[in-house]
């Protein structure tokens, strides 16, 4: 079974499982080592297929679901498994057997829970999903299928963090646009580059969504290579491609 991380207060969340999957416990080989689940990389399709059984195994459930993530607001209700992948960013579902699975390699990995209504939800935001309102839109999804904002239970997985997360000041400038209350989550670096703290401007929004519960695991992506895979530090050392970590919540039917 692979490992992977799950926070606290989801994981006392009755008829919930969820957890959060790194690189590790996999079969893929080369820059995807060991665990990727992305199916929009290069990696060879048998060894993604085998990855995300051996994820759904350990979640225990029949099926995994994920969404072809484009960076928007675009939120999905799942009834059944889909065969093909959605363009969306957001999935919501009631159905126990499947499991929502996030696809991030740096990016925002959010997990929702609202156990009274039995709905479960999970989103994927980079900068512009987050800027745009997909956790709002997830929220909205969730609140459709009979959920109240104060029973969720929401679950923040790794993500690049502020240290390892330099920006230019017209990246500032798209957020303080929209949002300027979110200057307080920029820190000063080298020269006009800045840090932001992507993880903290989610939290923030969370909180202004009256959100019940909010877990934040605080996991850096990119500093952490023995456990992640990260776009960023690919980036950096010119590699071709990169894995993805899969961020994983289901209903158990129990």
């Amino acid at each position: 079974m692979p490992p992977f991380t799950t926070t606290h207060r989801m994981s006392t969340v009755p008829g919930v499982t969820h957890g959060f999957f790194g690189r590790q416990g996999g079969v893929s080989t080369g820059v995807y080592k060991s665990l990727n689940l992305g199916q929009g990389s290069g990696d060879s399709e048998r060894a993604i297929v085998a990855n995300r059984k051996l994820v759904r195994d350990a979640i225990g459930a029949e099926h995994l679901q994920s969404c072809y993530q484009v960076h928007s607001t675009e939120t999905v209700w799942v009834v059944a498994p889909l065969e093909k992948r959605p363009e969306a960013d957001g999935m919501v579902t009631k159905e126990p057997g499947i499991a929502l699975c996030v696809l991030a390699a740096d990016c925002v990995p959010i997990l929702f829970a609202a156990p009274k209504a039995g709905v479960i939800g999970a989103c994927h935001a980079g900068w512009k999903g987050a800027l745009a309102g997909i956790c709002e839109a997830t929220l909205e999804q969730m609140e459709s299928a009979g959920a109240d904002r104060r029973d969720i239970v929401a679950a923040i997985g790794p993500a690049i963090q502020q240290e390892s997360y330099e920006v230019g000041p017209e990246f500032r400038d798209a957020f303080l646009a929209k949002a300027d209350w979110s200057e307080r989550f920029f820190i000063p670096g080298h020269g006009d580059r800045l840090h932001f703290d992507l993880p903290g401007f989610v939290n923030e929004v969370l909180l202004s969504e009256a959100v019940g519960a909010i877990d934040h695991l605080k996991h850096d992506t990119c500093a952490m290579e023995e456990t992640y895979f990260s776009n960023r530090r690919r980036n950096r050392r010119g590699e071709p491609d990169y894995g993805r970590n899969g961020s994983v919540i289901a209903l158990t039917g129990a």
